[in-house]
């Protein structure tokens, strides 16, 4: 093993916050690691960012009417500051849209292409020719043809789950324009990963068996055995890093070609920022390369990437690739699209300051082997009865006794003590299991020290034997003060805020690994100590049983949602597959004093005539009961203005006037949009007066 690692966290989507299966199978695990490895004083780049192209992207920036670049904005941030909330140590965080990832995946792409690395193919794919251009599989939607699903995406049946290609659905639709799209011949660039295969049974199959894990390995393998074919590095679209080559306008590189160059580019940012060669990380073979990734990422980690590298010749190949499993909640799979999730952000606000207690929870069902299970009420017992009754039961048991019986100095003690002993074994016992990618057993290991400190508290009864052995007393202090302090120092990987009070507490400055597993003394006779401060506390059921009915609430709206959605697909059956509205999300939350500032009426439309010039526009002129005034509304493409004339509507009274094409319009009607995209008034049930308030 080298004392130079490179680390890096899988790049997180940003189209949307991370949750905690993103952390426990992800960056909690890497965090923990990486943080050890500079404890054993290990030159350490620990490396991640957002992951900000490809379809799902644009598909939520169409649907909120914003740019893709706003829609990675702002959960870049997001992201980026839920990590810093929740300790996630990385020495960079940065974006794939940055600069510099455009010139590095660019500079990369020409390389292969210039050692002809890659073969151009022709091939069909659906194109929309309305909106003029090619489909994505998740823009072609039709009907699933395994169990009817009118809604099914071109890659992928939400319904039943089968993976799908666009060619198998019926009467498929363009998800842009609603049209039938149409096959179209286009151009691509492609790795031959074929020519690998050699290689990669040789690295990781031969190379790898006895080290990697189990279900990262027989992935591997199944994927080898079933024989590798070229796939695609560039795709049609408009959001990414565009392919530098001559005539690929409309082009860009793959999400998955130009995501796994993000670790190099951003750690040559970190290396300007430092003084550091990145080179000497990525190029070096001193160094040691490791991927924390979660199962769904092990093909591109291990085998994308890696021939990607070989083609390239001047990289280093992952030394390891600990991928993780999936994290359940409330025994059901996570998803963000039903909003089954527990969000990072969400949780860093509703439990402050109380960081560590999921730092802990996560790493405790940590999905190493196989998919584990998050539930609240484990939450609840982990942090009331280890945390709180273990571990800082312990630590604030000696504070106070040495506060109380020598005023906060360390009384004297026998160095050579054998209870001592264990603090070396535990410590070495951790580094073990976290060297070989336990951080379950590694957790367990830390909690079962604190527990040894209890049971010698309860042996020792230093506050019974101050009285008629104040030597006994003394030493057995001095031996549950190092017991602490080893505890303060081996936590930091895993409770870093918790750590940091502790050394506080105790008025000691980090140590070396090394020194924890060999040194007899890690806090000094006559050494004096700040007051108990609270590590952690006692979390209530109300606010387990409140976070239990969030998630209860997100059931019954899914419940809604789905029993719309059977009767949306029971009349599509009768009919044409109709096409999935694309929904504005919520807005933000008004106050009662806001909506009572809204004036609302009913209103009859006297005349409407097109605007000249403009395609969408109609002008209006409406009796609003209070006046008669006019309206311009972009309806055309809804409406003839001879049918809307007579016509009883909704308007917003109050709105500020304003100019649109030279007329001004005084007010706005209250419209709505139906399943085949053409917009219609919401109106009164029966004709009343124009004027009439709605409220």
């Amino acid at each position: 093993m080298s004392d130079r690692k490179l680390i890096t966290a899988a790049l997180p989507y940003a189209n949307g916050p991370v949750h905690i299966g993103h952390l426990a199978g992800v960056y909690i695990p890497a965090d923990v690691y990486a943080r050890f490895q500079r404890r054993l004083g290990k030159d350490v780049a620990f490396i991640c960012g957002s992951d900000e192209h490809g379809i799902p992207i644009t598909i939520r920036a169409k649907k909120e009417g914003v740019t893709p670049q706003d829609i990675v904005d702002k959960y870049h941030g997001i992201i980026k500051k839920s990590f810093a909330d929740l300790g996630i140590s990385f020495d960079e965080y940065s974006r794939t849209t940055s600069p510099k990832h455009y010139d590095v995946s660019q500079d990369f792409f020409k390389t292969l292409y210039n050692k002809e690395k890659f073969t151009e193919e022709v091939s069909e794919q659906y194109f929309d020719e309305q909106a003029n251009e090619f489909l994505a599989d998740r823009y072609i939607v039709g009907t699933c043809p395994n169990c009817g699903n009118v809604n099914a995406y071109g890659d992928q049946c939400e319904n039943c789950g089968s993976t799908l290609s666009p060619s198998e659905l019926i009467n498929p639709h363009s998800m842009l324009s609603g049209n039938v799209p149409i096959l179209k011949e286009t151009k691509n660039w492609y790795l031959p990963l074929n020519d690998y295969e050699t290689f990669l049974n040789q690295w990781i199959i031969e190379g790898h068996k006895d080290d990697w894990k189990t279900n990262v390995y027989g992935q591997v393998k199944s994927w080898l055995n079933d024989g590798l074919k070229p796939r695609a590095m560039t795709r049609d679209l408009n959001w990414g890093v565009p392919v530098p080559l001559p005539n690929a306008e409309g082009k860009v590189l793959y999400v998955w070609f130009d995501a796994p160059i993000g670790y190099i580019s951003f750690t040559q940012e970190w290396a300007e920022k430092t003084g550091k060669s990145w080179k000497d990380y990525w190029q070096s073979p001193e160094s040691d390369l490791i991927h924390f990734i979660g199962k769904d990422n092990i093909v591109f980690h291990c085998i994308i990437f890696p021939a990607m590298m070989k083609a390239h010749g001047d990289y280093i190949m992952p030394t390891n690739v600990p991928a993780f499993e999936f994290l359940n909640l409330e025994n059901e799979k996570i998803s963000t699209s039903r909003n089954w999730a527990v969000w990072a952000h969400e949780y860093v606000e509703e439990f402050p300051g109380q960081q560590d207690v999921l730092r802990y929870a996560l790493l405790s069902s940590a999905p190493e082997t196989k998919d584990n299970n998050f539930t609240w009420k484990d939450f609840q017992t982990k942090n009331n009865s280890e945390l709180v009754g273990i571990f800082g039961n312990f630590i604030n048991r000696v504070v106070v006794l040495i506060h109380k019986y020598y005023d906060g100095v360390i009384p004297t003690g026998n160095a050579d003590a054998e209870e001592l002993v264990e603090i070396k074994r535990s410590a070495a016992e951790i580094a073990q299991y976290l060297e070989n990618f336990e951080f379950r057993n590694s957790l367990t290991a830390l909690m079962n020290l604190a527990r040894f400190g209890n049971q010698y508290l309860q042996v020792e009864e230093p506050w019974k034997t101050i009285k008629d052995n104040p030597e006994k007393a003394a030493h057995s202090l001095f031996v549950a003060a190092q017991i602490a302090v080893a505890l303060a120092q081996l936590s930091e990987p895993f409770m870093p805020f918790s750590s940091e009070k502790l050394l506080t507490m105790f008025n000691v400055e980090k140590l070396n690994w090394n020194d924890i597993e060999t040194k007899n003394i890690l806090i000094e006779t006559g050494h004096q100590i700040n007051k108990a401060s609270l590590l952690f506390s006692k979390i209530e059921d109300a606010t387990i049983e409140f976070q239990i009915q969030k998630l209860e609430n997100t059931k019954e709206e899914n419940k809604k949602a789905t029993a719309l959605q059977t009767v949306s697909q029971s009349e599509g059956a009768e009919a044409e597959a109709q096409i999935p509205k694309i929904l504005l999300p919520e807005k933000d939350q008004i106050q009662f004093d806001d909506f009572t500032k809204i004036d609302l009426r009913t209103a009859t439309i006297l005349t409407a005539e097109k605007v000249e010039k403009a395609d969408k526009l109609l002008k209006f002129t409406v009796d609003t009961g209070v006046d008669v005034r006019t309206v311009v509304s972009g309806v055309a493409e809804s409406f003839k203005p001879e049918e809307l004339v007579g016509k009883q509507v909704m308007i917003l009274l109050n709105l500020a006037p304003r100019k649109i094409r030279g007329i001004e319009s005084q007010g706005m009607f209250l419209l709505t949009t139906k399943s085949d995209g053409k917009l219609t008034f919401v109106t009164p049930d029966e004709t009343v007066g124009n004027g009439i308030e709605i409220g």
